[in-house]
């Protein structure tokens, strides 16, 4: 299983189809949206707000008055890098709407909003294992739900949807989405260390906060106050460049691939995809300044003072500090 597969089964539970309508935080990657697409539905675009870069209350509320005669099925909002979304806000315009939510927290295990787990607050949600997330299971991931009903219908359906019979058969289509008990193991054996990892990730982002906290033009993505508590799965900033004297997040990422240190672009949102185009998106371009203007920073638990060094000693020579 996947994270993407996760997303998938939640959304064969609640009986997405053709005609069906889900809203999807455009700031995310494709595997947030590809089991949509699998189920042939149609995916509405919500913009982020600027607090956390996930899914803007305020545009979903617009986009869901807008297709409130529609078969609206779904809101997936996304923990974007381990920041939680505004939860309360998304959950009480889904109430009043009458849609469930699917939380996409591929990203966010160890994060939580309100002293609540990121993953929780919807129907269903999915995590990811894959080998660069929090915890690893190389490839891997998992549907979680209070609602025991839909555990035991995503058991089923993952393992090929054999029915109960002494013999081989089946009613309904399955898929081979089983986790194998080494690979699960691995995971298990790792759960054991989540906090410390959650702690080197945030350690992490300390000192990037430390290191440009006297460089101008320089904010990050994180939390908007107490409420909110971050894996800070990936440090993530944005450099304007009309404070930076022209240096734009492309020139930093050029000089870091020069010296063979790895950055990337943030997510580009999903409306802007050629997979997507012609597809609503509700917003004012929140998501769309944020990947022009937004990188992400070397991150793993695992990085060591000396790749710290050449880290912060090639930003000197970019930032001239």
């Amino acid at each position: 299983i996947s994270g993407t597969a996760a997303l998938h089964l939640a959304l064969k539970i609640i009986n997405i189809s053709a005609r069906d309508v889900v809203m999807i935080q455009s700031f995310t990657f494709c595997g947030t949206t590809n089991p949509v697409s699998y189920l042939d539905a149609e995916i509405v675009f919500i913009d982020s707000e600027e607090d956390t870069w996930n899914m803007c209350p305020i545009a979903l509320q617009n986009a869901l008055e807008e297709y409130k005669h529609k078969s609206v099925k779904a809101i997936m909002p996304v923990h974007l890098y381990g920041m939680p979304a505004k939860m309360n806000e998304i959950q009480n315009i889904a109430n009043q709407y009458g849609v469930p939510i699917i939380e996409d927290a591929a990203e966010a295990l160890g994060s939580h909003y309100k002293s609540q787990k990121c993953g929780t607050f919807g129907e269903m949600a999915a995590l990811s294992f894959n080998g660069n997330k929090i915890i690893t299971t190389s490839g891997g991931g998992a549907l979680v739900s209070k609602n025991k009903n839909y555990i035991d219908q995503a058991l089923f359906l993952a393992t090929q949807a054999r029915d109960k019979a002494p013999h081989y058969q089946h009613s309904q289509v399955g898929y081979n989405y089983r986790m194998s008990n080494i690979v699960a193991g691995i995971g298990r054996g790792q759960m054991k260390i989540v906090d410390e990892r959650v702690a080197q990730r945030r350690a992490n982002n300390k000192r990037y906060h430390e290191f440009f906290a006297d460089v101008d033009g320089i904010t990050f993505q994180t939390e908007p106050g107490p409420d909110y508590f971050s894996n800070y799965w990936l440090t993530a900033i944005l450099i304007d460049p009309q404070l930076t004297e022209g240096l734009t997040r492309e020139d930093v990422k050029v000089a870091l691939d020069s010296e063979n240190i790895e950055s990337r672009p943030l997510w580009k949102p999903m409306h802007m995809q050629p997979l997507h185009e012609g597809a609503k998106f509700y917003g004012t371009g929140v998501c769309e300044e944020l990947f022009e203007k937004g990188l992400c920073l070397p991150s793993g638990s695992n990085l060591t003072e000396e790749q710290f060094d050449r880290i912060f000693t090639t930003l000197k020579k970019i930032f001239n500090k």
